[in-house]
């Protein structure tokens, strides 16, 4: 028999961005079913478009005020040709400790963390979850595994078998995509999102867990993960060391 307590198991994050959209977007001012003005202005002069194989151009002659400029709370390009640049920004977090489960007599802990999505893509963005090892959590001898749904969709509470110990997440925020929704008792199933419910696992294989569909700028939207390891009474989790798991959370402009 191997008597052993887990002292502290760290879950150790990081944030990294990938922006995969054009650096320049152009979104329409006017339009109806028979006709749409991509920009207007008032100037002297000037085509729309000219253009061969190989170029289009668009010009304009004697715009005023033009230029990029903006504050904490708005950005505006002014002019008729002026471009967008296309930006994504993602908060950054400290790692998240859950402090000390008993590897012995079993017990469980959570933990949560916040990631704030701003961006000014008018298609929007896709905020996904990886783990850098399989299972999640380990240490240098042993592992946690990762939590299982009992079927295709997270399950609505989260499953504590005595026999096993697991590591699991739940997200939570305006944006979250449907398989993390629920209609109170079942998820990717009805609009809500009930506090601590709906639990996956972490897979070296991205899951996207929250996505919006606008720009959502200058406010943006926060996305809170939970974390919870549960360790079984009937386990004896081994505790040579710490546990800890590596979690990239990327943010992606569609």
């Amino acid at each position: 028999m191997i008597i052993s307590v887990i002292r502290k198991i760290y879950i150790l994050f990081c944030a990294s961005i990938a922006v995969v959209v054009p650096l320049h977007i152009h979104a329409y001012t006017m339009g109806s079913s028979n006709f749409r003005i991509d920009s207007d202005s008032l100037n002297s002069g000037g085509t729309s478009f000219s253009s061969s194989t190989n170029y289009s151009m668009g010009s304009s002659v004697g715009e005023v005020g033009t230029g990029f400029s903006s504050s904490t709370n708005y950005v505006a390009s002014a002019g008729y040709w002026i471009p967008e640049d296309t930006y994504i920004s993602i908060s950054a977090n400290a790692d998240v400790s859950l402090g000390s489960v008993s590897g012995f007599t079993g017990g469980q802990s959570t933990g949560s963390s916040t990631w704030s999505v701003t961006t000014n893509n008018a298609l929007g963005y896709q905020l996904s979850v990886v783990s850098l090892t399989s299972p999640a959590l380990k240490s240098s001898q042993t592992s946690i595994s990762d939590y299982a749904p009992a079927g295709a969709n997270p399950d609505f509470a989260f499953v504590e078998s005595p026999a096993s110990s697991t590591f699991g997440f739940s997200p939570e925020g305006v944006d979250i995509i449907d398989t993390y929704k629920d209609n109170g008792s079942v998820c990717n199933f009805g609009a809500g999102d009930t506090t601590n419910s709906c639990w996956d696992g972490f897979s070296t294989t991205p899951k996207i867990i929250s996505q919006g569909f606008i720009s959502n700028e200058p406010l943006g939207a926060t996305t809170t993960l939970k974390y919870k390891v549960y360790i079984g009474p009937n386990v004896i989790q081994e505790s040579a060391s710490d546990y800890s798991a590596s979690i990239t959370v990327t943010a992606t402009a569609l």
